[in-house]
């Protein structure tokens, strides 16, 4: 770290303010690239303080200065940076800044999308309709912030079609894009495309930033618990051990107890209780989390362990039905081999082999068994897979 650099991250007033103003006055884009380049490494509240640092540096004089800092995008500063352009804008600034935002870098286009949440020049809507489905996460991600803000129909409407796409991936992005727009009526449509979905986990895992995971349990219960358990099913693979603490899980679930169990309880706490059984005791989940996330975790963990386990399993007969959203789950966690011997005669052959692997698992999966299930499944790998367990 250069001693400027030092000096505009450090705590002495006099050599913050120095560095600062010659960073914005002498327009050192190389200083600004140099901070950038510290984002993983800098505390948040450090970024905080500089951010607001070089937002004190800037006046009428030196403001322009701040659009060669475009080049390097951080989104701990693209709010101070932004909110300054904005607050001297004139028809010239923002021409320049549309032309920047139709032919710069992503890292440029990222800046821009911001400042037309600002500024709400209609001109700029085609640009961010344009750059809201990229490979860029942070440009998306501003993107459609801004168009959520211009309440612009056509990008939400188009989004709402996405979600029936037969690409996962094109589905995906459209559930982030309309999560971040962030008009709670799309909520069910994003719901039901996680439902249909072979990444609802990954779906599951923006629901909570669009709509609070517990106000969604109490309005929508078997929806809110769907995502609960989908959330529980991804977390240490697929969704990130620190969103623990973004759900407000703790409470979530401490909200779950003081209700009276049911098979739809009962199935999610179980997942629950296993999964941060699993996330504690395998040290390569919480080795790289801060102490923060650990410490939640364990306090889940504690949680959980004092529910009785069998009287949850006692509970889980009603979800094993072909048309239950938390068959495939119950079936993981039950021990009731004559209610899962049912499931053999249903229409869904990937339901049927699931049930064969529980009934291998259970030690029950004899020929009969083996017989009953074949003679609904027409998929040839599905009949392999059964025949050689």
């Amino acid at each position: 770290m250069s001693e400027l650099l030092k000096k505009l991250t450090g705590k002495n007033k006099n050599d913050y303010e120095a560095a600062a103003s010659h960073l914005v006055n002498d327009c050192d884009a190389e200083l600004f690239s140099e901070l950038v380049k510290q984002d993983n490494f800098l505390f948040d509240f450090v970024k905080q303080n500089v951010a607001q640092r070089i937002f004190n540096a800037c006046n009428e004089n030196n403001y322009r200065n701040l659009l060669a800092f475009f080049k390097y995008y951080s989104p701990s500063y693209d709010e101070a940076i932004v909110s300054v352009l904005a607050n001297f804008a004139d028809e010239d600034l923002t021409d320049e800044i549309l032309e920047i935002f139709e032919n710069g870098t992503d890292d440029e286009k990222c800046y821009c999308a911001k400042f037309f949440s600002y500024i709400q020049d209609p001109l700029a809507i085609d640009l961010l309709r344009a750059n809201s489905y990229t490979d860029n996460e942070s440009l998306n991600a501003n993107c459609a912030a801004t168009l959520g803000i211009l309440q612009d129909e056509e990008s939400y409407n188009f989004a709402i079609a996405k979600l029936d796409s037969e690409d996962e991936f094109e589905k995906l992005s459209a559930v982030k894009f309309l999560v971040i727009y962030g008009n709670k009526d799309a909520l069910n449509n994003i719901l039901a495309a996680m439902k249909s979905s072979t990444m609802a986990e990954n779906i599951a895992g923006y629901i909570p930033y669009l709509t609070d995971l517990s106000e969604l349990i109490s309005s929508s219960y078997s929806d809110g618990m769907l995502v609960l358990n989908n959330i529980i099913s991804g977390l240490g693979e697929i969704l990130g051990l620190y969103e623990v603490l973004n759900y407000d899980l703790f409470n979530v679930f401490e909200y779950l107890l003081t209700r009276p169990f049911d098979s739809v309880s009962a199935v999610v706490l179980l997942n629950a209780r296993d999964k941060f059984n699993t996330l504690t005791e395998n040290d390569e989940y919480l080795f790289d989390e801060d102490k923060n996330t650990r410490d939640e975790i364990n306090d889940i963990k504690k949680l959980l362990n004092g529910i009785n386990k069998k009287e949850l399993q006692s509970m889980l007969i009603p979800e094993l039905r072909e048309d239950s959203l938390f068959v495939y789950t119950a079936l993981d966690y039950t021990d009731n081999v004559e209610a899962v011997r049912e499931l053999l005669r249903c229409g869904n052959q990937t339901i049927i082999l699931k049930t064969a692997e529980i009934l291998k698992k259970l030690n029950s999966l004899d020929n009969t068994a083996k017989t009953v299930a074949l003679l609904k499944i027409t998929d040839e790998n599905i009949k392999s897979i059964i025949r050689a367990l």
